[in-house]
């Protein structure tokens, strides 16, 4: 009657990175519309998403000597 839970993570198998090729642990997969799995690793995944609230037209206008006050 007594069920236990782990409270320990899963561990995946290794896989390789489609973007780094790199083997790792950590990794996300993303099933596609035509039923194609793409594995991508955590590290590929923050790069990716790192500037995802910038404008595409954000530029620093100090890099043209231009100084905002």
């Amino acid at each position: 009657m007594n069920d236990t839970v782990s409270t320990e993570p899963t561990s995946k198998t290794p896989m390789r990175c489609t973007e780094c090729d790199r083997e790792m642990e950590n990794y996300n997969e993303f099933v596609s519309p035509t039923n194609e799995k793409r594995i991508v690793c955590w590290e590929c995944q923050m790069r990716d998403e790192k500037n995802f609230f910038a404008k595409r037209d954000f530029s620093r206008r100090s890099r043209r000597g231009v100084i905002p006050r």
